[in-house]
């Protein structure tokens, strides 16, 4: 997608939110069904000026503001609210993964502006596994969002062998019914208290789960 460019001849580069609310539902692993990865994110589009702070556009350590546009900003700024703890180029399909505590993952797409953070013309495509500089943080285990579902977390029950993840305290759109206590290579390095299988992606991509 293009980036729109204004008239003064700023350079614009898109961002898309990869949704942190729990929207996607998480396949149950039941008889012969094979792990697979978390729910995919929706992206919801944003755009974003460059800002001369570094040699990448939201490189490692960067931080932003947060809304309908995202901006990078000094990180002693009174704007910040997220900070960049990883970047890649290219899309996300495919890619490195984010760190598991990530709160949300922004998708920057590729322009090519008349000016932009090194005066190369072009803002490479690529995403920005972003971390609030203050709580909440969706991404840690039992608050119920980020873009993983990973251990410590809770699922409740939707209904046609799947589970949404979920606020472990109840606070979230569905009751808790389940915690991942542990994750592994395959179902039968689950213990034997595994009262449920869950897809999680990743190097150990079996979730183990245990009725709350």
């Amino acid at each position: 997608m293009r980036a729109p460019r204004s008239g003064a001849g700023r350079s614009m580069a898109c961002a898309a939110l990869l949704s942190m609310a729990c929207a996607g539902l998480l396949p149950v692993l039941t008889g012969c069904q094979r792990a697979a990865d978390s729910r995919p994110p929706r992206p919801v589009t944003y755009t974003s000026p460059p800002h001369d702070h570094g040699a990448t556009f939201l490189g490692p350590g960067d931080c932003s503001t947060r809304g309908a546009v995202f901006r990078e900003v000094p990180c002693t700024s009174e704007k910040a609210v997220a900070r960049v703890t990883t970047r890649y180029q290219g899309a996300t399909s495919g890619g490195p993964t984010c760190p598991a505590t990530t709160d949300f993952v922004l998708h920057v797409s590729e322009s090519r502006p008349a000016a932009d953070e090194n005066g190369d013309g072009s803002v490479p495509r690529g995403y920005a596994s972003m971390r609030n500089l203050e709580a909440p943080h969706p991404g840690d285990p039992g608050e119920g969002g980020g873009p993983h579902t990973i251990v410590g977390d809770c699922v409740s029950s939707s209904g046609e062998g799947r589970v949404k993840e979920t606020a472990c305290d109840g606070s979230g759109a569905g009751a808790p019914a389940f915690r991942v206590a542990s994750a592994v290579t395959s179902r039968d390095r689950c213990p034997p208290t595994t009262e449920l299988f869950v897809a999680l992606g990743g190097e150990r991509p079996v979730g183990c789960a245990r009725r709350l």
